[in-house]
């Protein structure tokens, strides 16, 4: 029988969600058990291996005071331990990487070096505890209370009962939805249940996005890095998607801005005006580091030929989950393979196998990510549902960013969802920066337990922009200020919404804790 551990709140996922929904909580004065699948915390910016993914405005606003510490963090992180030339250190907005994904292309374990720094005081009090390796198991309710979630150990059969006032699932897939019994959505609705012109005429909850094993290189000239060749090289080579004219390993991809017509890529930079996507998730660029520390720049491999639109990774039997994990690793090695020995330079010659695969700036043995990128999880039926209508340039026109009386926060992002798994559709869609309400975070039903990552109330398709760092880092610490409030002001979270006295105390405590709630009249749209 496992043991069992007592505290105010129990947060499961130590993704960014789930790291900033435990700090509200602690810094509220109440003690905190947060969980992790993996042994690093930080989820997409360093298990998932994927970079900041950021609006425009994000160095003046448009985002929680936290997150904007995280970032002037990071790059003080590298003005004081790494011996950057004089132009870089003198950056006031530096870019480690000089990536074109993002405006701060870091290294993943930068990321985790700077969360574990914000949560230090908090961890080291005994504030927050932290299980890291474990994984939600099962949970025991009664009525619309959640009254423990039990973890399990990944490796050793060792599991844990949390039992909590408040459980915050922090999941990268909602995981703790289906165990407590919280009504959830999963895949593709229907126009018929969101009213959005760009849903499926028939729901299909296992038509979901792509997710992706990214892995990172770097690349030293006139060096064999050659991996061997993966099992699977032969299929991913010659595979042809539905969506396409091209092979799926070729320098052409979806055209953002136009999902009906392929872009040309190449790997490096070059006079021909072709794309690079060497640079395009560079985390590390020499040109910023003094001397020969670095053999050279080091990228990580997130692109449209390393998305696995094959099968999801949820909602189907253990065994298809566990195949389609091992496909998506055998298509970003089968990737790496191709870039080393096959893929055609603009030089006419072909394979770059100076490309080294980094398995050390990942901390694993295969290379690859610790934990695969996901970009759509389970999400709750929630009071508020956030619908194509409250985001879109398209259907909104001049009405502009659409504003909600209980906003909790704010972000910006396109409407931008990868090749499904069954319907295999993208999107891109232009948007209007965008609130965040707080009837998205409330489940229908049940009373204490509260979404902390991207398993708010949106659709399929408003996930496509609210699943981004900056608005999943709002979505925990806001979710983790609302059950303190809660909790100390013997309320639960529904009446915070629906009595205006609470919403008022509740959106105060957010201003005062550098949540913005609205974003400038003046912002140039």
């Amino acid at each position: 029988m496992g043991k069992q551990e007592s505290t105010d709140v129990v947060v499961i996922g130590g993704g960014l969600g789930g790291c900033m929904a435990a700090l509200a909580v602690a810094k509220m004065g109440l003690q905190v058990i947060m969980t992790e699948e993996t042994d690093w915390l930080g989820g997409q910016l360093t298990s998932q291996a994927v970079p900041p993914d950021e609006h425009k405005w994000i160095e003046k606003y448009g985002s929680t005071d936290t997150y904007r510490e995280f970032r002037n963090r990071v790059r003080q992180y590298y003005r004081d331990n790494y011996p950057l030339t004089k132009e870089a250190r003198e950056n006031e907005l530096l870019n480690p990487g000089n990536g074109w994904v993002s405006r701060l292309a870091h290294e993943p374990k930068v990321a985790l070096k700077v969360i574990e720094d914000m949560l230090a005081p908090y961890l080291n009090s005994g504030k927050i505890k932290v299980l890291c390796n474990y994984k939600p198991l099962n949970a025991k309710t009664e009525d619309d209370l959640v009254k423990s979630v039990t973890v399990t150990h990944i490796e050793k059969s060792q599991t844990i009962e949390l039992i909590g006032e408040y459980f915050l699932d922090a999941t990268e897939c909602g995981d703790v939805l289906p165990i407590a019994g919280v009504e959830y959505v999963s895949g593709a609705e229907s126009r018929n249940e969101t009213g959005e012109p760009h849903a499926l005429e028939e729901a299909n909850p296992i038509d979901m996005q792509s997710f992706t094993y990214v892995f990172a290189v770097d690349y030293v000239e006139g060096s064999n890095f050659t991996i061997d060749k993966p099992e699977q090289y032969d299929f991913w080579r010659e595979y042809m998607p539905s969506f396409s004219h091209m092979p799926l390993f070729s320098w052409y991809a979806t055209d953002a801005d136009d999902t009906s017509k392929l872009k040309e890529f190449t790997l490096f930079p070059n006079n021909e005006g072709i794309p690079s996507l060497f640079t395009y998730r560079r985390i590390l660029d020499t040109e910023n580091i003094e001397g020969d520390l670095y053999e050279g720049d080091i990228s990580l491999i997130n692109w449209a030929q390393n998305d696995y639109f094959h099968g999801p990774i949820y909602g189907v039997s253990e065994e298809e989950v566990e195949k389609n994990i091992y496909n998506a690793k055998q298509q970003s090695l089968s990737l790496l393979y191709w870039l080393q020995t096959e893929a055609s330079r603009l030089d006419d010659g072909k394979g770059y196998p100076g490309l080294r695969l980094r398995k050390d700036v990942l901390g694993t043995e295969d290379g690859l990510a610790k934990y695969p990128y996901i970009r759509e999880s389970r999400r709750i039926k929630a009071l508020y549902t956030i619908t194509e209508k409250d985001v879109s340039k398209e259907i909104r026109g001049d009405q502009g960013i659409c504003e909600y009386f209980d906003s909790v926060g704010l972000g910006s992002y396109h409407l931008d969802l990868h090749h499904t798994t069954v319907s295999k559709r993208s999107f891109y869609i232009p948007n209007y920066p965008y609130e965040i309400p707080l009837g998205a975070l409330l489940p229908i039903r049940v009373k204490n337990l509260l979404p902390a990552c991207k398993n708010i109330g949106t659709t399929q398709i408003t996930n496509g922009c609210y699943r981004l760092h900056p608005t999943e880092w709002n979505i925990g610490e806001s979710a983790g200020y609302l059950v303190a409030y809660s909790l100390l002001n013997n309320v639960i979270p529904r009446q915070v919404r629906q009595e205006e006295e609470h919403l008022q105390a509740y959106q105060k405590l957010l201003v005062n804790n550098g949540v913005q709630l609205h974003w400038p009249e003046d912002i140039d749209l």
